[in-house]
């Protein structure tokens, strides 16, 4: 997941921090923001950066991209695409470099100093990029150039940046009344400062909400190492003597798979479901029902009937509609699996003599029983083979470099945040250089659930800057002196992952705000759900799954039986998140003639009405802890997620009609569609790179299913 960056929202157009001292006479000398970094490819000083330098400095650079704005608007210069649009661009350069370090601390490594300038901070983004947004003179001259783009000769690329500059800013309310655009004002400023608080109030809630055991007997089935990592988890909580599992900012829970005791099991799925629900400090069910009202008011201002439709205007769906049938054409097979496959579990608890009824927590420890005895495929039995730092060089490079003909090389050198990150320089095939990757994978109670891409520098023509990405997950942390294993979903978590740092490494754009992932939610989930499909290649996955303690390779057979089960639980796997989905929709389908919603009574109806088996998957989200929706930019846009499965399963199944994984098809992907940016419409883009519109069959088959519920292979 890439998620919004806080300046690229408040800030329309979007920069990059590039060579140029503007601004520094704002800032003490001593703020390591008030120039442009010296190390290579101006990444972030994180050697320099204290906690306090951020707000000084993105307060500055707020002053200074108003002076910048005010200059363009007020030009007497007649209004040509390079005094207003590319002025546009070049503005705000301070305010990107800093927002761009502090968005990634933030996320990944915060702390109270941290969250403090984040609460001062949201409404004064809110209020910057609204004061660019409706400034009026600004906007006459971007429309006199809209209205005749036609006339001015522009490049294909520049047309699409004035056209989406133009969009951005009457979707923003630039055509509003000034009445209208102070109330829009103020939406915007309460719907910063709730984002703000919704998060800050989750990430208390998720480290609060650690299930902590006084018994070990309780942790039966999990290994010894699981069990010490849990051990040094409640010691950190000041808990010594006891066990603490904490909380992954999803619903299910990894170790529920192995948890034999069932009263722990369920413990444990209860302190992940009711997190944020409890009534007390960090209940959030509060702040998203407000956040769902002032979204719909928001809408209706810019004469648009919900905030679906306001969201999805430039998306490649383009509308909820579309979206919402692509979904219901998708959750009717999948209901048919989910009903066979509960039957199937709840099969075996009776085979084993249970005298229960299935629940939520018993489906993962009961489809790994029967994935164990259906394909001979236990998850710790895959652990030892993918120790994390052979996975990251010998297995997600490698396949750049068979793809793309990338090269890494490991820079300790470069300071980072924190002692768990890793940076590598990336080359091309010739040699030359094409930017930094950063690699943070491990969990930490100061880092917000989920995995992630972004950057730290943007790729632009315009500045000469290079890429600066990064990647962060929330794999578990192994017990001091243990072997550093993932498990094989967290392999495809950092092939997922890198696929988003491709496409912002291959980037390729003049203008900052059309570069590299700068796209819509529908599309920019594509490269990195197709980038996964490589960890099973056979070209690639024999170099990096190697047993820690051997030396040998993962055997073939065991290989065979990982594609086999690749089907297997997909009516969950696939269900959970369709359904959180589906819920996103429904809430942001709201009208703002409708009352405030009671959130567990509109979760309650939003998801019988999926037409999915609900009680036995689910959502991966429940509203009150849906950190995509309510504290990140995937308002009524997590369906991408199931959007993009499909457009990665059309475009690997053209691989593998063109000879699979070869150099000459990863340049072709990266000609078309890595490097492309937001430069042209994805619909067109897309089937330019497929040769057609995209189908739901292939995203089916890539599920063992027909488009009825049937299984593929097995008799109707």
């Amino acid at each position: 997941m890439r998620p919004f960056s806080l300046a690229a929202v408040a800030v329309l157009m979007t920069s990059t921090a590039a060579p140029s001292t503007a601004g520094a006479q704002t800032l003490p000398a001593a703020n390591p923001f008030a120039k442009p970094s010296t190390l290579p490819y101006h990444a972030p000083a994180f050697d320099r950066i204290k906690d306090t330098d951020y707000q000084p400095a993105i307060e500055a650079g707020m002053a200074e991209q108003r002076r910048e704005i005010a200059a363009i608007a007020n030009n007497r210069a007649a209004p040509t695409f390079e005094n207003t649009i590319v002025a546009m661009e070049r503005s705000g350069q301070l305010l990107e470099r800093a927002g761009n370090a502090f968005n990634g601390v933030t996320g990944a490594n915060t702390n109270d100093t941290l969250q403090a300038a984040e609460a001062a901070l949201a409404p004064k983004y809110a209020a910057h990029g609204d004061a660019i947004a409706l400034d009026a003179k600004l906007f006459a001259r971007v429309k006199t150039l809209y209205d005749k783009r036609a006339a001015l000769n522009l490049t294909p690329e520049q047309t699409r940046v004035l056209v989406k500059t133009y969009e951005n800013m009457v979707r923003a309310g630039a055509q509003l009344t000034p009445a209208q655009k102070t109330r829009m004002t103020a939406l915007n400023a309460e719907l910063a400062q709730l984002t703000n608080t919704f998060n800050q109030k989750l990430l208390a809630a998720t480290k609060a909400g650690a299930l902590v055991v006084d018994d070990k007997a309780k942790l039966a089935g999990l290994s010894e190492a699981e069990i010490a990592a849990a051990a040094d988890a409640a010691k950190a909580r000041g808990l010594d003597g006891k066990w603490a599992i904490p909380l992954q900012n999803t619903t299910q829970q990894p170790l529920l798979a192995k948890m034999t005791d069932r009263p722990t099991r369920e413990a444990l799925f209860k302190a992940s479901w009711t997190r944020t629900t409890k009534g007390d400090a960090n209940d959030t069910r509060a702040i998203i029902a407000q956040i769902a009202q002032l979204r719909a008011e928001k809408a209706k201002l810019l004469g648009y009937p919900t905030y679906a439709d306001l969201s999805l205007a430039d998306s490649m769906a383009k509308t909820p509609k579309i979206a919402s049938d692509f979904m219901r054409q998708l959750a009717t097979p999948l209901a048919v699996e989910q009903k066979r496959e509960a039957a199937e579990l709840q099969a075996l608890v009776k085979q084993e003599g249970g005298d229960f009824t299935l629940q939520p927590w018993d489906w993962d420890f009961y489809s790994e029983k029967l994935r164990k005895a259906r394909y001979d495929l236990n998850q710790d039995e895959l652990k030892p083979y993918f120790e994390i730092t052979k996975v990251l060089e010998n297995g997600v490079f490698e396949a750049a470099r068979q793809m793309y003909g990338l090269t890494f090389k490991k820079r300790t050198d470069i300071p980072v945040y924190h002692p768990d990150v890793t940076v590598y320089e990336v080359f091309e095939a010739n040699g030359q250089p094409l930017g930094l990757a950063y690699f943070d994978y491990w969990k930490r109670d100061n880092k917000r659930g989920g995995a992630w891409m972004s950057n730290y520098v943007n790729q632009s023509k315009l500045f000469g800057t290079k890429p600066v990405v990064f990647n962060v997950g929330n794999f578990t942390k192994p017990a001091a002196g243990q072997p550093a294993l993932v498990t094989f979903d967290d392999v495809s978590t950092m092939f997922h992952e890198f696929g988003h740092a491709l496409h912002g490494l291959f980037a390729n754009q003049t203008y900052p705000s059309v570069s590299g992932t700068a796209t819509a939610r529908d599309f920019v989930e594509f490269p990195s759900q197709f980038n996964e499909h490589w960890a099973l290649d056979p070209a690639v996955l024999p170099k990096y799954a190697v047993h820690y303690q051997t030396g040998q390779v993962i055997p073939p057979a065991l290989v065979e039986r990982i594609k086999r089960a690749s089907t297997f639980n997909s009516g969950y796997s696939v269900g959970e998140a369709l359904a959180a989905a589906q819920m996103d929709m429904s809430w942001h389908a709201l009208t703002a003639d409708q009352p405030r919603q009671d959130a567990d009574a509109f979760e309650t109806k939003a998801l019988a009405a999926t037409g999915l088996d609900t009680a036995n998957v689910p959502p991966r989200y429940r509203s009150s802890y849906f950190q995509h929706v309510f504290g990140s930019g995937y308002a009524a846009g997590y369906y991408a997620y199931q959007w993009t499965k499909m457009l990665d399963t059309n475009a690997y199944e053209w691989f593998e009609r063109n000879g699979g994984m070869t150099r000459a098809n990863g340049q072709r992907f990266r000609d078309m569609v890595l490097s492309q940016g937001d430069t042209q419409d994805y619909a067109t883009m897309f089937r330019a790179f497929y040769g057609r519109d995209p189908e739901i069959a292939p995203m089916l088959k890539d599920m063992g299913l027909n488009a009825d519920g049937s299984r593929i292979g097995e008799a109707k």
